[in-house]
Formats: structure tokens, C-alpha cells, sequence
């Protein structure tokens, strides 16, 4: 059970430097202020604890927080994270900031020797619902070694790693097209995936509910369990229809200034349990 999240206030949010097809110019930085307070307000709502990270000034895409680490746990290590290598300069200065936030909260820091390859936290690992095992994608952002780095790690944690391929530069994370429900569920957007990939996720999740190329660019993926709440930026009758299949009821919680940064409420979050 998912009890308390991490988030990072929007001080310095805004859009700098083009780094997905979803950015763009200007950012109202009023209403992204209230935006991340209703957030902070929904999570609330639905009974989690919310941490907070001091933002940094000149780090403006610091509000992210599902990118910088990987929070994991292991009978081996109990509670840990695995720091990114993120593949822009500019995010790749949010790490250290994030990495002596948990250290000083008590977890174990396991670096990984990533070398030239990219990993991106949970934008592109993704524990399913039941963290019994973990989805990795690769592409655009995370690389393949990177992942396969990763999955190494887990594996002698005794952690399970499926690996996938992103080809749709518009699902540059593995957060913007799966969306993991309850065990056995998900929302994807097929086409974001390689053939190959796409028969990983079908053979494994039994239940799966597809979503549009308009739904995934409206970020209806890149939503958040949170207890029997789905909460997510836009709402559809196609959504509506699966989350009620599922036993969930859907929270919309308006994200429109984060998605001129390509990112939504998943991409604001990283869960500490």
C-alpha cells in the first residue's frame, strides 16, 4: 500500500530548453503554483503522507520528481534508491540534490557505474502494482544499458526486470504510455511500443485497456494510484469506462501547465514506499 509521496514545489518551473515534441512557451507560473497545490491537495485527500524537497534555483524542471532516483526495497538493502544519469546537462543537476534528500532520511544509496548510458528513474521503471517486478523502458531517454545495468542490480536483489522499447518520440518515458492499475490491469498506448515489447505486455498483464493517440497526448497515462483513487489530469468516457471495470474511481486534477513541459502527475511523484 502506497502511504506517502515526494514532491517539489514549481518555485522555479518553467521551460528553458526544448527537450520532448510536448514543450512549449509560455509557462503561467501563477496558475502552475495553484495546480501543483491542488496536487499536493489530492494526494492528501486520498490519505497519503506528502514529503516536500526544497526546490533549487536555475533547476527548473526540479518539480519532476518521479526522474531523479529510483526508491526501491530488499530484504538485501531494506529501503534504497538507485541515482539517475539523466540524459540532459541541464537535469542531470537535479540528482545530487534528491540523492542527499533520501540518504538523509535513511535510505541506502546504490550507485550504479551507468558510465555513458542513461537511466532515468521512475519515468522509465515502473513497479507493478503488486512490486513484485519491474518495467523498464528504453529509447528515448533511458538507454538500453542503462536499463540492462538496472536489471542486473535487481537481479541479484532477486527483483524481476521486463524490458521494453519505446518508438514513439512523444512517449519519451515509460510513464507517458503505461499506466499500471490494479494486479492485472493497465492502460496503454500500443503504438509507443516495439512489436516485440508490446506481446511482453499483452503475455503478462491480462487486462489491458487502450487508450488514443488524443488520450496519451492529454496525459491519461501518466496518472497516479492512489488507494482506490486513479488520479490523473483529463477524463474520458473510454478512461471513465475502464477505471470503473477496476473497481477505481478517477480524481482529475488539472496538470495543463507541467504538460508544456511534458509531464503530467505520475512525473510530479515518486512514492517513498
Amino acid at each position: 500500500m502506497r502511504t506517502s509521496v515526494l514532491l517539489c514545489p514549481p518555485t522555479y518551473f518553467d521551460v528553458k530548453e526544448i527537450k520532448n515534441p510536448h514543450m512549449r512557451y509560455p509557462i503561467d507560473h501563477v496558475l502552475a503554483q495553484h495546480q501543483w497545490q491542488n496536487l499536493r491537495r489530492a494526494f492528501e485527500r486520498c490519505g497519503l503522507t506528502v514529503e516536500t524537497i526544497d526546490p533549487v534555483p536555475q533547476l527548473e524542471d526540479m518539480v519532476f520528481s518521479a526522474n531523479q532516483v529510483f526508491v526501491g526495497h530488499s530484504a538485501k538493502h531494506g529501503k534504497f534508491i538507485i541515482p539517475s544519469r539523466m540524459r540532459y546537462a541541464s537535469r542531470q543537476k537535479e540528482v545530487p540534490h534528491y540523492v542527499e534528500w533520501f540518504r538523509s532520511h535513511g535510505y541506502k544509496v546504490i550507485e550504479l557505474n551507468l558510465e555513458n548510458e542513461f537511466l532515468e528513474g521512475h519515468g522509465d521503471l515502473l513497479w507493478d502494482s503488486e512490486r513484485s517486478k519491474i518495467w523498464a523502458g528504453y529509447g528515448f531517454r533511458s538507454s538500453l544499458g542503462g536499463v540492462q545495468k538496472f536489471a542486473d542490480a535487481m537481479d541479484e536483489m532477486g527483483i524481476p526486470v521486463s524490458i521494453l522499447q519505446l518508438v514513439d518520440e512523444h512517449c519519451y518515458h515509460l510513464d507517458t504510455c503505461l499506466a499500471l492499475l490494479k494486479p492485472g490491469a493497465a492502460l496503454i498506448f500500443p503504438e509507443a511500443f516495439s512489436k516485440e515489447s508490446l506481446h511482453k505486455i499483452r503475455t503478462a498483464i491480462p487486462r489491458i485497456y487502450e487508450v488514443t493517440r488524443e488520450d496519451v497526448l492529454r496525459f491519461v497515462c501518466n496518472g497516479v494510484l492512489a488507494g482506490n483513487n486513479y488520479v490523473l489530469p483529463h477524463l474520458t468516457p473510454a478512461i471513465s469506462a475502464a477505471l470503473e471495470k477496476e473497481g477505481l474511481q478517477p480524481l482529475v486534477v488539472d496538470t495543463s501547465e507541467f504538460e508544456k513541459s511534458g509531464g503530467g502527475v505520475f512525473c510530479m511523484t515518486c512514492f517513498l514506499d
